[in-house]
């Protein structure tokens, strides 16, 4: 099946998204940045079920991507702020080697709460482009064994589609290996 256009050139991947008038697709602040940074992305809308146990999985699932090509956006507390680590959903982040990456001793997941406040958004709604404030980033290097990945747009249930060189640019994210298998 091919996305359809809908309005303001979207890329519907998802019926459902088209059926509902592109509400689930709204601009988010990560749409609203990729457009202004001139990158080119797509947008996936699926129907988010509040009893997902994993956001990632469930995106990966509902959109019929390899969970490998989905990447989850993480925050990390360093001590002296926040990082942000975006791994695929099939793997964990490795705090050691995001700690590493981050130049610090020591990283452990942040709390919830901080994450939303830094971000701006929602936990599993997290996206790595149009945070609230601009926090490093890093980028798991096996995002470059594919032409495009999938993050989230900003709203659970919205993924867009975008080249990693293109991610890394728009965050200013360094590329490192931060994951390891779950």
């Amino acid at each position: 099946m091919s996305p359809d256009r809908g309005e303001e050139g979207r890329v519907y991947a998802d019926p459902v998204a088209r059926k509902r008038g592109g509400k689930t697709t709204a601009a988010t602040p990560a749409t609203v940045a990729l457009r202004r940074a001139g990158v080119g992305f797509s947008v996936h809308a699926y129907e988010h079920d509040p009893a997902a146990e994993s956001y990632g999985d469930e995106a990966a699932a509902a959109l019929g991507v390899a969970a490998e090509r989905v990447f989850k956006t993480l925050l990390a507390d360093t001590g002296n702020g926040l990082v942000v680590a975006v791994v695929p959903v099939s793997s964990r982040v490795d705090l050691k080697a995001l700690a590493s990456a981050a130049g610090v001793k020591k990283a452990t997941m942040a709390d919830p709460v901080a994450a939303e406040r830094a971000t701006g958004y929602v936990v599993g709604g997290i996206s790595p482009v149009g945070q609230r404030s601009s926090l490093p980033t890093v980028l798991d290097t096996s995002a470059g064994d594919f032409d495009t990945i999938l993050v989230s747009g900003g709203r659970r249930g919205v993924d867009v589609e975008l080249r990693p060189g293109d991610l890394a640019r728009v965050t200013g994210a360094t590329w490192a290996r931060v994951s390891r298998p779950r």
